[in-house]
């Protein structure tokens, strides 16, 4: 899966769920973080919708980003490798 075009200002909203959740985030703080985003970019995608109300697919699009949070806080916390 390609990011979004234009997407500097979503993975800056990445960024700070990283330093905020850590390995803690979730598949919805992921799309809570690009509802936010999809707002200036198209107020009217029909993703934005509490993530409860995604399909599964759609739902699934989300978990890389996740994950990608995820491995960056875990790298983070063990340091830089020796």
């Amino acid at each position: 899966m390609e990011p979004p075009t234009d997407s500097d200002d979503l993975f800056r909203i990445y960024a700070v769920l990283l330093q905020a959740k850590g390995e803690q985030v979730t598949d919805a703080d992921v799309h809570n973080a690009w509802c936010a985003w999809m707002q200036s970019v198209n107020s009217q995608h029909n993703a934005l919708i509490p993530f409860e109300d995604l399909a599964p697919e759609t739902r699934a699009e989300d978990a890389p980003y996740t994950e990608a949070i995820r491995a960056a806080a875990h790298g983070l916390e063990r340091g830089p490798e020796q």
